[in-house]
């Protein structure tokens, strides 16, 4: 990216902030804006502002913020508090997203018949995670359940960081199987993967536990100035990331563990971890801006230039076979409606880790036409997805809304049951419900 593209894409940030409540009247999302900003403005076939996809500064980036994002999620989340409402988002993550990410690849080794079962591994698993920024008129309106919005919020929170080790794996075997592995990297193979997973989950354990406790006791005694709590935990997001890249680890599940252990870790009486955690929320929320740029540059022209049928019909049934069966069979038996169902199975959009996970295939396999294809499918996927769901996010909330309401006032009031007639003398037994 060069330092005019950094500077246009600045303005826009600064542009969106002045105009966002605006633009979110008309359900217009800030994915949305800078997917349309980055094909337009940074197009490799005629747009006057260079991206090169390919860089590593690039990849970094995007890698930088799924980590940020990815502590902030899982720090985000309230265990205590989960723990009482936690059929609705541990059937969606247990349940629902696993059976994702198999039909999604096996549709992807249906339709693309010259795909590795690697990489059709790889498309299915880099789709299943959702991102709860495309959907948050939804999950801010307080009007629907707040089972439903914490379901939805928990969800796209951590299915990322579940869904990592997957996409790392096919990554790895994709790459063994298409010959673009680099010589003596040991993650080509099953053990190689795990041995990144395992220093992964031990370096995000240690620098969340450790930093959680850190931060603790210098609030505790005091040593700590004012809002530098928020740069330690920026730290933190930052560190777990970077060190377990550098001990040739995976640094989004150490991210991911470290944000868990970090809330876990925080003694709350001293620290609040929501006002903690907003500076690298705050930070990954702005760079994301960035990678929707990007994304728009470079991986929406993959996807217009490798446009057929099939490409076509894999996007539209990953958005809504693929998401909507698995949901409905997760929540067999929880006494859901089918428009609660299907509520729930819509507002399930693609987002920044699709997007991420796309761009590590390139570096990793590189732009084969193969490859090109896998991106194609995962980038139409998401695309479709920004429209779609932040466009009828706003309206389809307020229907799912009405109608919720129009059932309740069609229903009617149980009726009193008239007292039984007795013979003097006899004992009317007592309702159990009056005091």
């Amino acid at each position: 990216m060069t330092e005019v593209t950094f500077a246009v894409v600045a303005l826009l940030v600064l542009a969106w902030a002045v105009t966002s409540e605006l633009l979110a009247k008309a359900n217009i999302t800030g994915p949305l804006v800078f997917t349309v900003a980055g094909f337009v403005l940074a197009n490799r076939d005629w747009g006057p502002l260079a991206v090169d996809v390919e860089a590593p500064s690039v990849h970094l980036l995007a890698e930088l913020t799924l980590a940020l994002l990815l502590f902030s999620d899982a720090a985000r989340v309230n265990l205590s508090r989960l723990r009482q409402d936690i059929y609705l988002p541990g059937r969606l993550l247990g349940i629902g997203l696993p059976l994702s990410v198999v039909l999604g690849s096996l549709l992807a080794a249906w339709l693309f018949d010259d795909f590795t079962w690697a990489l059709a591994g790889f498309v299915g698993a880099a789709l299943a995670p959702t991102d709860a920024a495309l959907s948050a008129q939804v999950i801010n309106d307080q009007r629907i359940p707040m089972r439903l919005r914490r379901a939805l919020n928990v969800e796209s929170g951590l299915n990322d960081g579940i869904v990592t080790p997957i996409v790392m794996f096919t990554l790895a075997v994709a790459a063994g199987q298409l010959g673009t592995a680099h010589e003596g990297d040991a993650s080509t193979d099953g053990g190689g993967a795990l041995l990144e997973l395992a220093i992964g989950i031990t370096v995000g354990l240690v620098v969340g536990l450790g930093s959680a406790r850190l931060l603790t006791l210098g609030a505790r005694r005091h040593w700590i100035s004012a809002g530098a709590w928020r740069l330690g935990t920026l730290a933190a997001a930052l560190s777990s990331f970077a060190l377990a890249v550098s001990f040739s680890g995976n640094g989004f599940i150490s991210a991911f563990v470290a944000g868990v252990a970090f809330r876990a870790g925080l003694d709350e009486d001293v620290l609040d971890a929501d006002n903690a955690v907003e500076l690298p929320e705050l930070l990954g929320e702005v760079l994301s801006l960035v990678v929707w740029f990007l994304f728009g540059a470079a991986l929406v022209t993959i996807a217009v230039h490798n446009f057929d049928v099939p490409l076509l019909a894999y996007a539209v049934l990953s958005l809504t076979v693929v998401r909507i069966v698995p949901v409905a069979l997760s929540l067999i038996g929880k006494g859901l409606d089918r428009r609660t169902v299907i509520f729930v199975g819509w507002f399930g959009p693609r987002g920044l880790a699709s997007i991420v996970f796309a761009l590590l295939a390139i570096e990793e396999l590189g732009e084969t036409e193969l490859v090109e294809r896998a991106v194609a499918a995962v980038s139409l996927t998401v695309l479709l997805s920004v429209a779609l769901h932040g466009i009828s996010a706003g309206p389809l909330g307020r229907r799912y809304v009405s109608s919720e309401q129009a059932d309740d006032a069609s229903t009617p009031a149980p009726r009193a049951r008239r007292p039984a007639h007795h013979h003097p003398g006899t004992t009317v037994p007592r309702s159990t419900d009056q005091p």
